[in-house]
């Protein structure tokens, strides 16, 4: 049965260590063994150079790493397999569009818009590019439960503003912003929109054709799959247009001691050897995210919320930041403890084989908008269950005793 795959028992780390109550999802999701297995055949029994040999071995690699493209373009629902580019991580895709399309298209006194919620990752990269081109770097401000309104971003819109750069779930937040009505908005004003799909695209359908955006990026490490891949889905007609962020073999059609020209979509954008191993483990993931389904993933991970929500709730010294709602949390929740520090909240927590992550979660622009330095933050996912809950909100209770408070 599809929903065996909620089990733990599919994930090898959980029989290396039993005790762990592992709820630092959000920053990187543990492997099931399908997806190790995938990994070990593809090094065993295909490994050669993609793209690049006439001989069945490379052959064999070449399809298993653009089957993995195949795969990826159907599961976000995008129209040509062209259209995706494998590069290392969410923010590595993020970069290539800062440096390909942003360094090309836009320019001095042109305006570029990010919201505050954003990991730093989309945000520096526009930072970095507004200095050197002379453009102008303006923020998209939430209300203290984290919502944006689409009222708000027709208002920050000018028609001076060429992108606008806005996560589908906060990684602070867990809160989905509507990404399908700021894309007609944007394109309404002539502005490109790029959007993080970290935290989206392993907890919920999406279809970039429907949401209409330009661009969207997501890890392979957030969505069962290895560390060292993942996706940038970009507009072909926008991505035919831009030119290549790194060069080197494959990325070439033909070259001369003069110039060169650039391999057709999408390999203008993967030069070198490719990650196909990494390739072949994001394609394995897709297929068990598939055949569990994203209706159990969403209903599992919603229950979890709310019940970890709600027992939080119920401590007075316990702060949950943003919603008051637990369906807006998207399974991550973010809090503070009265007369605790983060770390300490993270170290207490660790000794009772419980992982949680603390600081400023790469978000350091909207802890300040909200008020804080620095939180705590809970990020479940589907193979999590109600015991690994409780045994949180039980460190929870005794946690200011453990620092000498009488609660």
């Amino acid at each position: 049965m599809a929903t065996d795959l909620l089990a733990k028992d599919n994930f090898p780390v959980f029989r290396e260590y039993p005790d762990l109550v592992y709820l630092d999802n959000s920053a990187t999701q543990q492997k099931p063994r399908r997806v190790m297995e995938a990994v070990e055949q593809y090094y065993r029994a295909e490994n050669a150079n993609p793209l690049r040999g006439l001989y069945d071995l490379s052959v064999k690699a070449t399809e298993a790493y653009e089957g993995a493209r195949a795969a990826v373009r159907a599961f976000i629902h995008a129209h040509d397999e062209a259209e995706i580019i494998f590069t290392r991580n969410a923010s590595e895709s993020l970069n290539l569009v800062a440096y390909s399309y942003g360094r090309t298209f836009i320019h001095e006194g042109d305006e570029i818009l990010v919201s505050i919620a954003e990991h730093h990752s989309n945000l520096l990269p526009w930072q970095i590019l507004a200095k050197e081109k002379g453009a102008v770097l303006k923020y998209l401000e939430c209300d203290k439960q984290g919502a944006f309104s689409v009222e708000a971003l027709q208002s920050a819109l000018t028609e001076k503003t060429r992108l606008f750069a806005v996560t589908q779930i906060s990684n602070l937040l867990g809160r989905v912003n509507p990404i399908k009505e700021f894309a007609a908005v944007c394109h309404a004003n002539g502005t490109v929109i790029v959007c993080d799909g970290a935290q989206s695209v392993p907890h919920m359908p999406v279809d970039v054709q429907e949401l209409d955006v330009d661009f969207l990026v997501f890890s392979g490490h957030k969505m069962l799959a290895p560390m060292g891949i993942g996706v940038l889905y970009g507009k072909k007609e926008l991505l035919e247009r831009m030119p290549p962020f790194l060069s080197g073999g494959e990325m070439i059609e033909y070259v001369t001691r003069e110039g060169a020209t650039y391999a057709p979509l999408p390999h203008k954008f993967e030069a070198g050897t490719v990650n196909a191993g990494g390739a072949v483990g994001l394609r394995a993931a897709i297929d068990y995210i598939n055949e569990l389904g994203f209706a159990a993933i969403e209903q599992r991970e919603a229950a979890l919320t709310k019940l970890c929500f709600d027992e939080m709730r119920k401590l007075p010294y316990v702060h949950i930041i943003g919603s008051d709602k637990p369906e807006e949390h998207c399974g991550i929740i973010t809090f503070d403890v009265d007369g605790v520090h983060p770390h300490d909240v993270a170290y207490i927590f660790n000794s009772r084989g419980v992982a949680v992550r603390a600081g400023h979660h790469c978000a350091q622009p909207l802890h300040r908008h909200l008020g804080y330095m620095s939180t705590t933050r809970v990020s479940l996912a589907f193979y999590n269950d109600e015991q690994d809950v409780m045994q949180f909100i039980e460190g929870l209770k005794i946690l200011r005793r453990s620092m000498g408070y009488n609660e």
